[in-house]
């Protein structure tokens, strides 16, 4: 079946929001949190992951917290979902795999970028390219 768990649209959040820091320099886990209403401890479970798989890079110390180890317009939604959740629609059979199928085409064919920049657009917010 198909499962998409809060990991994925959370981190999606959190990334979105370090998407729109641009090139500031590290943002702290936990203004990303806060500024998404995030749980800390989650987030930081979820990051650590990412950060594995090399999405994100991580930075101790008084200037630290996360930055991307590759650009936004590089990684998918669907490598975050696969990530955090597994392979979408691993198991489905019929109509659901159908489905599966074309969750996934959405999913790959959406970046980090552009999930920054319609998050940009919905809060009518300036852009900062990255």
């Amino acid at each position: 079946m198909m499962s998409i768990t809060t990991k994925s649209p959370y981190a999606l959040r959190a990334l979105v929001e370090l998407g729109r820091s641009g090139d500031a320099g590290p943002v702290p886990i936990g203004e990303l949190a806060k500024r998404r209403d995030i749980p800390v401890q989650f987030l930081e479970q979820l990051f650590a992951v990412l950060r594995r798989a090399g999405i994100l890079r991580s930075q101790r110390g008084v200037k630290g917290g996360y930055t991307f180890a590759r650009a936004p317009h590089e990684i998918t939604v669907l490598e975050i979902v696969e990530l955090l959740d597994g392979p979408l629609g691993r198991d489905a059979t019929d109509i659901f795999a159908e489905a599966a199928a074309a969750a996934r085409d959405i999913l790959a064919a959406t970046t980090i970028a552009d999930e920054v920049e319609r998050d940009a657009r919905d809060t009518g917010a300036a852009m900062y390219y990255i």
